[in-house]
């Protein structure tokens, strides 16, 4: 089945590629990353790409190191265990103000949503409970859609709880009132009773992307190009083919449970591109503003332009 699989994907990759991609199969060395990943919908594409023989075809040797907590993909990624990682901007835009020599150079399509439960409006928000994991992502995500409401934190209790699961499990218990979530979490607590309020979508910013090691940005800048080419080509390939040819990868690689990978909405997969630059000042000045990078900080070289194919 394999067989078959990668024979479709040569000619495939035939169309896709033509005379623009550059395979590197003659390379006396092959080119290779570790990238590390924890399971959300902004891995999918890296994933497509290595299970359908992107990469392959490309002559790039990915190990995708998958983690199951941001302190163990952050402690990899400053000791050089992974070259780079697909990681929130809140946590890059963290490192790089402590000194970790790294850039972001692309931006990711997954969304956040504000999950409740027990009302239904964002009215509503005022005086309930919200689970937040404090300083990241989440907490980020969450500061926005109260601003958007007119509300602010000292509206609403603030409770924190680390990890996701356990956020969830609360909300449908209703132990807390609300949570922002990513998927396949929201699709979860939407399937058993949760409201989606707002989306980091409907507001117009993004939230996540994938950044490298400086080090590995100027020792294997071809590399990341290629591994960049190659979830684009991933992106052509889940728009031209229906779910069922690639449904497993959702499921063996990415982790989602078989019945969501059959009706989870998965983001409009955009080619690689920058992260935008509203989107990381807007980061950044929450950050300043929970004093957790300098104010001196400014971002200068968080983002590397010259990687995108």
């Amino acid at each position: 089945m394999k067989a078959l699989r990668n024979i479709a994907l040569a000619v495939i990759l035939l169309s896709l590629v033509g005379c623009g991609g550059k395979s590197t199969r003659g390379n006396k060395e092959a080119l290779s990353l570790r990238l590390g990943a924890m399971s959300s919908v902004d891995y999918v594409p890296f994933a497509i790409a290595e299970h359908m023989g992107i990469n392959d075809s490309l002559g790039l040797d990915v190990e995708m190191i998958k983690f199951f907590s941001a302190n163990d993909r952050d402690a990899a990624f400053r000791t050089g265990e992974i070259d780079g990682t697909v990681i929130d901007f809140t946590g890059a835009a963290l490192q790089h103000a402590g000194g970790i020599p790294l850039a972001l150079v692309m931006k990711h399509d997954g969304v956040f949503e504000l999950m409740a439960k027990g009302f239904d409006s964002l009215e509503g928000l005022k005086g309930k409970r919200i689970a937040i994991s404090r300083n990241t992502v989440i907490e980020y995500a969450t500061d926005r859609i109260l601003a958007e409401t007119g509300l602010s934190e000292n509206d609403i209790t603030k409770i924190e709880i680390n990890k996701i699961p356990l956020r969830m499990e609360m909300l449908l218990a209703g132990e807390i009132d609300g949570s922002v979530f990513p998927d396949p979490f929201a699709l979860i607590s939407k399937s058993k009773g949760a409201t989606a309020l707002i989306s980091t979508k409907s507001m117009g910013f993004s939230v996540t992307g994938t950044m490298f090691t400086a080090e590995a940005i100027e020792t294997k800048a071809e590399a990341i190009r290629t591994l960049l080419h190659g979830y684009n080509l991933a992106v052509d390939y889940m728009r031209t083919h229906p779910r069922s040819t690639w449904m497993h990868v959702l499921v063996e690689d990415a982790g989602f449970p078989q019945e969501v990978a059959e009706r989870v909405v998965l983001p409009e997969y955009t080619h690689a591109q920058l992260p935008e630059p509203k989107d990381m000042e807007a980061t950044i000045a929450w950050l300043k503003a929970k004093g957790l990078v300098p104010d001196s900080y400014n971002g200068e070289g968080l983002i590397e332009s010259s990687l995108l194919p």
